[in-house]
């Protein structure tokens, strides 16, 4: 079932609303139709959630349908497996399309029907002049194009040649149908646009049945058509090619006439929403595969542990308007934030151990605290946690010689241990190289809980540990910035703007022992870290987690130490 969450307060009605009530209003259309039509020659991304967030929202809140139809016209880059992924994260967002699934192939056959219609009626021919020249000839911004002396073929004999490609005659690139517009047109898209080339390739779904096949450009309206589309919604560098689509709208026998609208596409900082570039991403290794956690692919977006809600939040909290812009990508957290604080259960995590034995608590005694899972969430309850002699802290919650504000453990100070007792630091231990390797301390018994002691003394730090009597180790990757800079490759190649930093691997973390059953996918968040998630390659006896996303942006400077806790 399609999910459509209420707006929040600040995001109001965009034009694309406004559009669709004026023509309901007015009785231009009585059930609206909309369609989210992705090329399967990879993964979907962050910026196609927001083109299926309107269409599929803007369905559902007029009571009308939405259909998914996979661009599949050119089978040289088309794979089962990126079908198969764009199914998943389309459902994995929270929408489905029902029975109302298509592919442009469905309509090859109409499709071709019409290009002879075309030729019949003057207004295509097939032409055979190299694609490098074809380029120059269409001229320029400023200049016109030059006709194609094929331009004057007969219709009889591109009727001929036309069959003859479909036939195979002839091989890769030799010959294209083109529509016949202007040349002089100062939109470069009507200058006889291609409107088939020949592709020997296998079609996933039509296997050899085809050697050509129409572009997007041809396929896209007349399937909208043949779907009963009412608005067809697309991003903003599609609004030059709407006069295209309208000319072959008005020149062709089609059942239906839609009409194009055009919004602007999401962008965020440090990210690329450009599926080429993914793709070259995957292909030369810089990432590990598609649902890399650094992606801003979905499956990437889903592996980290981003909700699907906080996703569809965010996307709503960016608006649908006709203006270009970028988004911060704090605001992107900012709703994984909101979202994550709500409804992810608590657990303590240690990801740079260090020992502290507490040489006044009995040897071999261990005790169970109750913790709280979720303040934000009374009915989440409470889970038992073991305590004990010989306990692990975070290495940057100790400082041998503080400066003034730092708060947390140090020798002679006293701090309280979460949901546990207050400790106090008299002494370290060194190894050879003389790194602190182990704090010894005194705990009060008056403090169970954590509770302040009957004498009303008080500390200035809470430090989160794990008991080195049942915790777990693990793995845990922290993620980055894929790139360096806000506008990836404004300067040049992309690939120079990649972070070296984008992945840190910890091992030797210790976790609370019942996050080794937790969910795959579902964050928690580790008290005073962050929220992490447990990574696909997790096992139960060895647990990897991903970082989904600090606590807030100013964690950095918490982890420095300039500010205690």
């Amino acid at each position: 079932m399609t999910v459509v969450d209420t707006a929040p307060p600040d995001v109001g009605r965009d034009f694309i609303r406004d559009i669709i009530q004026a023509d309901i209003e007015a009785g231009r259309v009585s059930q609206v139709v909309t369609r989210f039509p992705p090329e399967p020659n990879g993964y979907l991304h962050i910026g196609h959630a927001k083109s299926i967030c309107l269409n599929f929202g803007v369905a559902e809140e007029y009571r009308g349908r939405c259909h998914l139809r996979f661009d599949d016209t050119n089978p040289a880059k088309e794979e089962q497996e990126f079908i198969d992924a764009i199914k998943r994260d389309v459902h994995w967002l929270g929408f489905d399309w029902a029975e109302n699934l298509y592919h442009a192939s469905d309509y090859f056959e109409q499709l071709y029907e019409w290009a002879e219609y075309l030729i019949r009626e003057g207004k295509a021919y097939v032409d055979d002049t190299p694609s490098d020249q074809m380029r120059s000839q269409r001229g320029t911004l400023t200049e016109p194009g030059q006709n194609s002396p094929d331009r004057y073929r007969s219709v009889e004999e591109n009727l001929d040649l036309f069959r003859r490609m479909r036939a195979g005659e002839f091989p890769n690139g030799a010959r294209v149908l083109r529509a016949k517009i202007d040349m002089a047109s100062p939109n470069m898209n009507l200058r006889d646009p291609v409107l088939y080339r020949i592709l020997h390739a296998e079609h996933p779904r039509t296997g050899n049945t085809w050697c050509i096949y129409p572009t997007y450009d041809y396929a896209h309206g007349q399937s909208d058509a043949i779907e009963g589309i009412t608005h067809s919604i697309c991003t903003l560098e599609f609004e030059d090619h709407r006069p295209l689509y309208d000319w072959l709208i008005d020149n062709l026998p089609v059942p239906s006439r839609p009409h194009q609208y055009e919004f602007a596409r999401l962008n965020i900082a440090y990210t690329v929403m450009s599926k080429r570039i993914l793709t070259r991403l995957v292909s030369e290794g810089r990432v590990n595969g598609w649902d890399d956690p650094r992606m801003p692919t979905l499956a990437g977006v889903r592996r980290r542990g981003i909700p699907a809600a906080a996703l569809r939040d965010f996307v709503r909290r960016s608006g649908v308007t006709k203006s270009n812009s970028v988004s911060e990508f704090a605001s992107f957290e900012y709703s994984i934030r909101e979202l994550l604080n709500r409804v992810a259960p608590r657990r303590m995590a240690v990801l740079h151990p260090l020992k502290l034995v507490i040489e006044n608590w009995p040897e071999g005694r261990t005790e169970t605290l109750e913790a709280i899972n979720n303040p934000e969430d009374p009915a989440a309850g409470t889970r038992p946690i073991t305590f004990g002699r010989e306990l692990y802290i975070e290495q940057e919650d100790f400082m041998e010689d503080p400066p003034k504000k730092f708060f947390r453990l140090a020798p002679g100070r006293e701090v309280r241990l979460r949901y546990g007792y207050f400790v106090r630091c008299h002494a370290v231990v060194r190894n050879a190289a003389g790194d602190v390797v182990e704090l010894r301390c005194t705990y009060d018994p008056a403090t169970r809980g954590g509770n302040a002691p009957p004498d009303g003394r008080k500390v200035q730090a809470t430090l989160h540990w794990v008991a080195a009597a049942d915790a777990i180790p693990a793995e845990v990757r922290l993620y980055n910035h894929l790139f360096t800079r806000p506008n990836p490759g404004a300067d040049g190649d992309i690939m120079t703007d990649i972070n070296p930093d984008s992945l840190e691997v910890l091992t030797g973390c210790l976790l609370e022992p019942t996050l080794a059953t937790a969910p795959i996918g579902e964050a928690v968040q580790f008290e005073r870290l962050g929220y992490f998630c447990p990574d696909p390659d997790s096992t139960s006896d060895r647990p990897v987690f991903n970082r989904t996303v600090g606590l807030r942006d100013t964690w950095a400077k918490l982890q420095a130490g300039s500010v205690g806790r």
